[in-house]
């Protein structure tokens, strides 16, 4: 294959300029690594030239490797004698990495070789390999801790989170700040060193962190509790944390970074890492809706407002706050208000003490929210999303009160998490400024955004939605309306069947032990506790439907027994006094077993791996559903959407990927056999059967569609 991206190389004034041009992010491709190599070849060569500065064209330094060339066959002949990092930590005249832009992953794994890191204003560096299944693998989980120490590295390598500028100085990454033009300023540095004289410092002999770590038994606590908490099952989590106790533990430095890239290795090998690939590109691809052009035009949010300050409409403002937009929470009365407005300064406060912001950081981001009582305080907001109790009539009520007083052009957004929005729509003048903004709770945490594209949506609209939820720092995915939407109504099939497993022979604690396994945080029976079973319960009470679902019969009974989850210290478990951690309850398995007998089933033995099936297979066969309905474009789009709103683990690619993994062919007929053993709910969804019957995938039926 041909290089790609290329190093530009001129001499000014005995400094030679490596300047990095491989558009848009500069990532360290074949090209840039052949070119990097050969002008620090020629440079070091060069009797005339005293130091070297490496920097990037346009908006990166290196925003990391080419994934694209991950697995692909390099041609020998294309291959530098030597890499050009190994010249770098030769050399005995100064280098200097200028960081331009973008400085990540691969790419500041070069700049740490360097002698030097001087940085313009606004560049970010970090290592965020993480984050798709991989680790630092040229040295980052040394140079690192070398530099700033290991619990400092342990938490930018494990998080994967960047340092912005101010803080990549403060702890120690970059030696300069330069302002004005950089290759200017960062010339004038090299000359500097160079009158300084040699020799010139490189992170690998920095021993006074190191040392120092060496002697604290704690110091890998925090890594170790982050992994058990964050990154359970995680295989390239386990790989970078031993790797960074490596820095500890292995005194030779050489020998270290050959253990670390043998863990690199072995995360390359593992199949996490396609799956988080596949997360990595499927939240790019979700951001392009075939119909609305890259160019649409989009509406400028510069205020916004939520109808309620509740727990999600309170946590709606805090996203606009913590993302500098200045928003309005309407309440029905003071006491409403007063309540909501005390919440989200308490959540500031736990941001304030667990180290998150700062206090002057907490008072800047109050000071953009701002309570009202009087739907015309709200009138000249850009955006304003509906955050009331779902329920569809308040919701039609809510929609025409803002017809009647927003601005013209304003965007009316509703949170619902399932309900019509085209009937809301139809309560305003101008449904095409209508779009579904669906937040998952903790709305301020949570990272999941579906944005719902109702019939009459207009284009700018849907544009302006998709664009406010990246700015906003959520991960946008478009859904047509419908009930449930992509998440929700994929859900129901979920729950649905893990509440008739256990009528079935399983008891919950074993259901929800298999989801956990599988990498969820809770099971469907601990979540249902969290949440609490009174709310479904009392709903049908309300609606006063006497033929419920076989799922909600085990629930019900216990709700009328006064176990109404967590917040009565019983539901499907006990919880001692104070304790979330819930205790299996041999008066549950006499509910669901008396249950089982009333309803005349059979007890079966069920496995860990059948229950498995049972809880996930609904979630693709919906989905699959889904797909042919056109409800979610893209079966990447539902795996987005698992994955960042319903805990589905990442390492696993969400539900579509894993089918694909499993074989559709092996889905399809396990699902045939539930079809023909427990009725309907398990009817294949066509497109699954098609799929399978040719032996395909959904990322095949995706590649295709994306063709068309």
């Amino acid at each position: 294959m041909a290089l790609i991206g290329t190093v530009h190389y001129e001499v000014r004034e005995g400094v030679a300029l490596l300047t990095i041009d491989n558009p848009p992010v500069n990532p360290l491709s074949s090209g840039v690594r052949f070119y990097l190599s050969r002008h620090m070849e020629t440079a070091l060569a060069d009797d005339a030239v005293e130091a070297v500065v490496i920097t990037g064209k346009g908006r990166a330094f290196i925003a990391g490797a080419d994934i694209r060339e991950f697995g692909t066959a390099q041609n020998p002949d294309e291959q530098p004698k030597r890499r050009a990092t190994e010249y770098i930590e030769e050399s005995e005249k100064p280098v200097i990495a200028a960081l331009n832009g973008t400085c990540f992953g691969g790419g500041f794994e070069v700049a740490l070789y360097c002698h030097y890191r001087v940085a313009a204003p606004g560049a970010p560096v970090g290592l965020p390999e993480i984050k798709i299944g991989l680790l630092p693998g040229d040295g980052g989980t040394q140079r690192v801790p070398r530099l700033i120490g290991v619990e400092r590295a342990m938490q930018a390598i494990l998080t994967g989170d960047p340092f912005d500028t101010d803080e990549a100085l403060e702890v120690g990454l970059i030696d300069a700040i330069i302002e004005g033009d950089l290759v200017t300023g960062a010339m004038a540095f090299a000359r500097a060193r160079v009158a300084e004289g040699g020799p010139y410092p490189l992170a690998r002999h920095k021993r006074d962190k190191i040392d120092a770590d060496r002697k604290n038994p704690d110091v890998l606590k925090a890594g170790e509790a982050y992994l058990a908490r964050r990154m359970r099952g995680q295989f390239n989590g386990q790989m970078a944390f031993d790797s960074i106790k490596g820095a500890i533990e292995i005194d030779d430095f050489d020998e270290a970074t050959r253990a670390e890239h043998a863990n690199f290795l072995r995360c390359v090998a593992h199949p996490q890492r396609a799956a988080m690939i596949h997360v990595f590109f499927s939240e790019r691809q979700a951001a392009r809706i075939p119909d609305v052009p890259r160019d649409t035009p989009t509406k400028r949010i510069g205020s916004a407002a939520t109808v309620g300050g509740g727990l999600m409409g309170g946590g709606i403002a805090m996203s606009f706050a913590d993302s500098g937009i200045p928003v309005k929470v309407l309440e029905v009365n003071q006491e409403a208000l007063d309540k909501g407005l005390a919440v989200i300064e308490h959540n500031y406060g736990r941001m304030v003490r667990s180290g998150r912001i700062s206090e002057s950081e907490r008072d800047a981001r109050l000071g953009l929210i701002e309570g009202v009582l009087d739907y015309d305080a709200i009138a000249d907001a850009d955006l304003v999303i509906e955050a009331v109790y779902e329920n569809l009539d308040l919701k039609k009520e809510v929609f025409a009160k803002l017809d009647a007083t927003m601005k013209e052009g304003a965007v009316l957004a509703s949170n619902t998490s399932g309900l019509d929005l085209d009937q809301m729509a139809a309560m305003t003048g101008r449904p095409g400024d209508v779009v579904g903004a669906h937040f998952f709770s903790p709305a301020n945490i949570m990272q999941m955004l579906e944005v719902v594209r109702g019939v009459e949506t207009s284009r700018e609209t849907l544009a302006t939605a998709m664009a406010l939820g990246k700015a906003i720092g959520k991960i946008p995915v478009m859904a047509l309306n419908a009930p449930g939407f992509i998440g929700n109504h994929m859900l129901g099939g979920y729950t649905r069947q893990a509440g008739e497993i256990i009528l079935h022979g399983a008891l919950p604690e074993q259901v929800d032990k298999v989801i956990y396994d599988f990498g969820f945080n809770m099971g469907p029976f601990a979540m249902a506790d969290l949440v609490g079973l009174d709310l479904r319960w009392r709903a049908r009470k309300m609606s006063g439907v006497e033929d419920k679902p076989l799922s909600a019969i085990v629930p019900d009974k216990l709700c009328e027994l006064g176990r109404l989850g967590q917040k009565t210290n019983a539901g499907y478990y006990t919880y001692p006094e104070g304790s979330r951690q819930g205790q299996p309850d041999p008066v549950v398995a006499q509910v669901i077993a008396e249950t089982r007998d009333e309803l005349g089933f059979e007890r079966e033995e069920l496995d860990d791996g059948e229950i498995l099936k049972r809880c996930l297979y609904p979630l693709i066969n919906i989905g699959a559903q889904l797909l042919d309905d056109g409800i979610a474009l893209r079966a990447s789009d539902i795996d987005i959407v698992y994955v960042y709103g319903y805990g589905f683990p990442k390492y696993r690619g969400g539900p579509m990927y894993y089918a694909d993994q499993v074989g559709l062919d092996n889905v399809y007929r396990d699902i045939l056999a539930y079809h023909q053993a427990y009725g309907d709910a398990w009817r294949p969804a066509p497109l699954l059967q098609r799929l399978a019957e040719e032996g395909s995938s959904f990322a095949a039926w995706d590649a295709a569609k994306a063709r068309r």
